[in-house]
């Protein structure tokens, strides 16, 4: 067995799925989609996955946008929006498709 911590995760392969049936979509707003049909994680986890993801190449950065408002920390906010990569193979997990449209 090789050394280090194994490239799998739980999260990481439903946030596939999740892309996969939703489309790209920012950090914050895929992570409000998780919430809804996977249930318990934190923000955080979702951002370091899909960050991790990208080095595996199982996502992807589509675009890098810029919006402007009035936020409590400042006058902006980057937004960064994620697709499947090459790597990503998604189950296609009906059960998936049913509750986001609930």
């Amino acid at each position: 067995m090789p050394r280090g911590r194994p490239a799998f995760s739980p999260i990481r392969d439903n946030l596939v799925e999740l892309v996969y049936y939703y489309g790209n979509g920012y950090g914050y707003e895929l992570y409000k989609k998780y919430i809804e049909v996977f249930h318990k994680t934190t923000i955080r986890s979702i951002y370091y996955h899909l960050n991790k993801g990208v080095s595996l190449g199982v996502f992807k950065i589509d675009k890098v946008e810029q919006v402007e408002g009035n936020y409590s920390w400042g006058t902006g906010v980057r937004r960064v929006v994620f697709s499947l990569g090459p790597n990503a193979n998604p189950k296609k997990d009906v059960r998936v498709l049913k509750r986001l449209k609930k």
